[in-house]
């Protein structure tokens, strides 16, 4: 694996025909990021490993400046599994002096996750839409974790027509149901022991929706009772269409049960698709 640092030499190493797979990242791999480098591996000619921080999905007073970072121990991984790039950028480099410019997806943008991080989504946009036009990548690679993220993505590619697929796969978990994420590694064992209410919240409502209950108060009610006895005060905890993120008041066909805490340092989400009675 090679790793390039400047958009001139990643450009010139795709030169070549073929397919080319991209993995938006911003470091310190997990399980999740690395089941996306396999998928891209077996389903691209070259796979692309992008590993940057990118400071305009921060808010103020957020974690820009302790997230984790490691890049020799990213670089090992990704070429443990068999990436042929891993473009590693610095920040002048993707966001040079005079820069001004930002992409914005409206209305997906304005719930969830957007509404609690003003500017946030706008940030991945643009950083996303700048990785799709240096790199060119048929396809690129996000986690289901990440909901709301993958489908801002697949608007932005559709609506901006830009030639790539986006494929969304599965949420990684710990054998303990904590899905995995960067920012695991802020919690405390105890505050790990509270994050897992998360994952059971989103059990407890799958059960309900198993059993035929699938009003939106019943569903977000037994939802919120795990919650509660894990003694966390859910930033968000809402049922919305998993195909444009309106509001639902029942389960019925593919629904967005999606979830955000803040767990000590570490903000947490987490969600699930509940299907009901199409």
């Amino acid at each position: 694996m090679r790793t390039v640092r400047t958009i001139a030499e990643i450009r010139a190493a795709l030169a070549e025909d073929g397919r080319v797979g991209l993995v938006p990242t911003m470091g310190f791999l997990h399980e999740g990021h690395l089941s996306l480098i396999r998928q891209a591996r077996a389903e691209c000619d070259t796979v692309v490993v992008s590993l940057f921080v990118n400071p305009k999905q921060f808010a103020p007073g957020e974690d820009l400046d302790s997230y984790p970072r490691d890049e020799a121990r990213d670089a090992s991984l990704a070429e443990q599994c068999s990436a042929d790039l891993l473009f590693a950028p610095a920040q002048e480099e993707i966001y040079p002096e005079g820069f001004a410019t930002a992409v914005e997806v409206a209305g997906l943008t304005d719930v969830l996750c957007g509404a609690a991080r003003p500017g946030h989504f706008a940030g991945v946009a643009t950083v996303v839409t700048k990785l799709f036009n240096i790199v060119a990548p048929d396809v690129a690679y996000f986690g289901q974790k990440d909901a709301q993220q993958a489908l801002v993505i697949r608007k932005l590619v559709r609506d901006l027509d830009m030639p790539v697929r986006v494929e969304v796969c599965p949420t990684v978990r710990d054998p303990d149901g904590l899905a995995l994420s960067s920012r695991n590694r802020y919690l405390s064992a105890e505050e790990r022991g509270y994050a897992l209410g998360l994952n059971r919240a989103l059990k407890a409502a799958e059960a309900a929706v198993a059993a035929g209950r699938t009003s939106a108060e019943e569903v977000l009610a037994e939802a919120r009772k795990q919650l509660e006895e894990a003694g966390i005060e859910p930033e968000y905890i809402e049922l919305r269409s998993a195909q444009d993120l309106t509001p639902v008041e029942r389960v019925n066909g593919s629904t967005l049960l999606a979830v955000a805490a803040q767990v000590g340092r570490a903000r947490l989400i987490d969600n699930t698709i509940l299907t009901g009675d199409a």
